[in-house]
């Protein structure tokens, strides 16, 4: 491929990514990504889970605990797994609090993002599963829309490449929110070595994937206890592992691989086992006159729940009916709370 054609096939990189209303309120791009992010994966899951008996809104009853629990989270892994550039030579620790200048780490979000989740719906009365695997194919609809936010930091680039979609990439200051510039010409410097492989892209696109089989394989299998949830889990590591194999920011290594293929490794295993051991109908609800959340099955038959995930030691349990006059009987012992009706 000649440097003419070359030229016009790479992929250019943004050049401001904040932006500044009434020249002072910083409205950043990185921001506005995962915001759109969180707005698409809240729609899907209020689809999902509306389809499965739940109220009206209850996604935002979710939300408010789960998103600030995952900012704080995805944060807290960045700093952790990346100390140099707070506590190290020439940083500064109280820049670990700039969240607006990107660094959120997925596994931190989703942790403990999980944890305001599970808050949410104890409060409910109903388990984590039953919105995990509502939220499951539109969690990598979020972060393939949060991805672009890389792109507009103009961070989390690939090695060199000579493929016709080579990502061009330029200095940049994240605290000011554009490109460093030339102070002769006014033109952005680029970093060199380019261009490199977009993998914001890659991640993007298989995240995208990944969406799309959850989705055709929950309609099929109608997965229930958390599997879908889990199986978004398997997809998303085994393509994690190889686009942070191709990515060449700083990061920590053990053993020879980076940190984060190491967590992949790990957490794939983790929800393999958790695909394999539990099992159990999709979980859906019905809403009484009074408000109260009943969990049931696609089949409208009752399923126990006494505040905790049965194992498969239980399943007998799982998808037993109960007596139609006594409802109390079909959720354990104690009445769920009221949900409002919204």
């Amino acid at each position: 491929m000649n440097d003419a054609v070359r030229y016009f096939a790479e992929i250019p990189s943004p050049t401001r990514g904040a932006f500044f209303l009434f020249g002072f309120f910083p409205i950043r791009a990185y921001a506005v990504c995962i915001i759109l992010g969180i707005v698409a994966a809240s729609v899907i899951a209020e689809k999902r889970l509306r389809q499965r008996g739940a109220p009206k809104y209850f996604t935002l009853d979710v939300v408010i605990w789960a998103v600030p629990f995952g900012i704080i989270g995805g944060r807290i892994y960045h700093v952790i797994t990346s100390p140099d550039h707070y506590f190290g030579t020439g940083g500064h620790p109280l820049d670990a609090f700039k969240i607006w200048d990107g660094g959120l780490g997925i596994w931190g979000a989703i942790a403990l993002g999980g944890v305001g989740a599970w808050i949410a719906c104890h409060r409910a009365g109903v388990p984590l599963t039953f919105f995990a695997d509502a939220l499951a194919p539109g969690l990598p609809v979020a972060q393939a829309i949060g991805r672009f936010g890389n792109w507009f930091n103009n961070e989390l680039y690939g090695s060199p490449t000579h493929l016709p979609w080579g990502l061009k990439v330029y200095e940049y200051d994240l605290g000011a929110g554009t490109v460093l510039r030339d102070n002769v010409t006014g033109a952005p410097i680029e970093v060199p070595g380019g261009p490199f492989q977009p993998t914001f892209l890659y991640e993007a696109l298989w995240n995208i994937g990944i969406a799309v089989l959850i989705w055709q394989l929950d309609k099929r299998y109608k997965f229930g206890k958390g599997r879908a949830f889990a199986l978004y889990v398997m997809a998303y590591t085994v393509g994690r592992f190889w686009v942070e194999a191709l990515r060449i920011d700083d990061a920590h290594h053990f053993l020879g691989m980076r940190i984060n293929d190491w967590v992949s490794i790990l957490v794939f295993l983790g929800a393999l086992a958790y695909f394999l051991r539990y099992k159990g109908p999709q979980e859906h609800v019905r809403v009484d006159a009074d408000g109260r959340m009943h969990l049931i099955t696609a089949e409208g038959e009752p399923i126990h729940w006494s505040g905790e995930l049965p194992s498969d030691t239980d399943s007998t349990a799982d998808a037993s009916t109960v007596d139609g006059d006594s409802e109390s009987a079909a959720v354990g012992a104690d009445d769920p709370p009221r949900v409002e009706k919204k």
